[in-house]
């Protein structure tokens, strides 16, 4: 039998109010669930549960990671690579045409109220039944200004993730921004993809003896003098505060990250070692209607890791109001 003349209830109310096509298309008073990330995490989120028939709102300051990756080779589906924007867009595109709404804009504050919440955003308050907060992390950065970081990351020359790009530096000079036991470890990690492996930092690398063992036993390079300019010209040029320069082909800043929790924090969410937010295994956080997913929760910071965090985290918010509702069974 044909379906072709069947109305479509998203097209025939973007907002998702009311699938039967009852209600006009217009905005909720209240949605059902606010994202606040619009990264791979916060977008898968926004596709089920629009294809959920929820009235879903995504808000994005658009400073994510993602935007950042020239091309990932280790996304499933993509055998010839895809810019982390490029695949931003097709799932923004993809989250709108099921009826989500996306907004550019900031979420500054987040609060209780009656069953829900209320978040202020610089477009004014929003009122939300639940929310997910897929804030991601923020990568501590070399000291070099905003337009030579992004020229050296466009290019290659500078990196921040061994587990998504490391391949492709196979058997090349690699350098490790991050003179601590988080530095080395990532030295380690990348010592299975190259032998030409140096371990720098900001400030005097000082390692234990037992780290400059396993260093000695990797091959790993450990330069002491701690680096005072970046040259990303062709290769990568590192100066020392000595005067004497390391020339490497890529370089890798080891330096950690910072989870964005802040919303999450001030509603007295459960954090793990003062950073990730800790959900349970349908990424319900410790306080009843926030989730968490992403980057922002513990495990790997991977686009595949964030949407399936996600994934999960949206089927757990409409089933959960589907209880609340009284639509499943006792």
């Amino acid at each position: 039998m044909s379906h072709a003349n069947l109305p479509d209830p998203i097209a025939a109310d973007p907002a998702g109010a009311d699938p039967t096509g009852a209600s006009p298309a217009r905005e909720p008073e209240v949605w059902d669930s606010l994202i606040v990330g619009g990264g791979p995490a916060g977008l898968t989120a926004a596709i089920y549960l629009a294809r959920f028939h929820r009235r879903a709102l995504v808000v994005d300051k658009g400073d994510g990671r993602m935007q950042l990756i020239p091309v990932s080779h280790n996304h499933a589906g993509y055998p010839d690579g895809v810019a982390g924007g490029a695949l931003l867009e097709r799932m923004r595109d993809q989250a709108r045409q099921y009826g989500a709404t996306l907004r550019r804009g900031e979420v500054a504050g987040l609060r209780p109220d009656g069953d829900g919440f209320v978040a202020d955003t610089d477009a004014g308050p929003v009122r939300a039944r639940t929310v997910l907060l897929a804030t991601g992390v923020v990568n501590h950065r070399p000291p070099i200004d905003d337009d030579a970081h992004m020229d050296a990351v466009s290019r290659g020359l500078l990196r921040y993730c061994p587990i998504c790009d490391a391949f492709e530096q196979t058997g090349k000079r690699i350098g490790i921004l991050g003179g601590d036991t988080h530095g080395l470890a990532e030295a380690l990690f990348l010592r299975s993809y190259s032998r030409d492996i140096v371990l720098l930092g900001l400030a005097s690398v000082t390692l234990t003896p037992d780290e400059q063992a396993q260093a000695d036993a990797a091959g790993i390079r450990v330069v002491t003098v701690p680096v005072s300019s970046f040259d990303f010209t062709d290769e990568v040029r590192l100066t020392l505060d000595d005067g004497s320069d390391v020339i490497v082909d890529t370089l890798y800043a080891g330096l950690g990250s910072t989870t964005r929790n802040d919303l999450g924090r001030a509603l007295g969410t459960a954090l793990c070692d003062n950073q990730c937010f800790l959900t349970d295994d349908q990424q319900r956080t410790n306080v009843p209607g926030i989730y968490a997913a992403g980057d922002a929760v513990e495990g790997l910071d991977q686009i595949s890791y964030a949407m399936g965090t996600a994934a999960r985290a949206a089927v757990a918010i409409h089933n959960d109001l589907r209880d609340k509702d009284g639509q499943t069974l006792d």
